[in-house]
């Protein structure tokens, strides 16, 4: 591309990427899910009951979250267990609960890293995120 600095082509060759990405926080129910779990991992039934989702939407927005990676499972007898497996998740469920919630349970914000792809803290990502006026 002509024209445009190199963060405008990183950005352009990610926009999809990025896109798809928040796509996942995009439906209440999700969010509520992918909030849950964040804060620690939860059987399926733990799920369900302190939620209130019915099976077949359960089933559906989990499945939808594992094939996106974002969600791993571990399995304990007869009991599926599911936990966060993307740290980019992570870091957008604290700074959700910081922003809409106004803290973010010390679960989450102890929640270990580096188990994703460009694992990064909120601070972080607020350091990179600074801009400095030096006009």
């Amino acid at each position: 591309m002509t024209g445009l600095s190199p963060f405008s082509d990183v950005m352009q060759d990610k926009a999809a990427e990025a896109a798809e990405f928040m796509r996942l926080f995009s439906t209440p129910s999700r969010l509520l899910l992918l909030c849950h779990i964040a804060q620690k991992e939860r059987s399926v039934g733990e799920i369900q009951d302190e939620l209130g989702f019915k099976q077949p939407a359960l089933s559906q927005q989990l499945g939808e979250l594992r094939q996106a990676g974002v969600v791993q499972t571990r399995r304990e007898s007869r009991q599926i267990y599911y936990s966060i497996a993307d740290d980019r998740v992570a870091v957008v469920m604290e700074m959700l609960m910081q922003m809409f919630c106004g803290e973010v349970p010390a679960t989450l914000a102890e929640a270990p890293k580096g188990r994703g792809v460009g694992a990064v803290s909120l601070g972080e990502m607020a350091r990179w995120a600074r801009l400095d006026k030096t006009d």
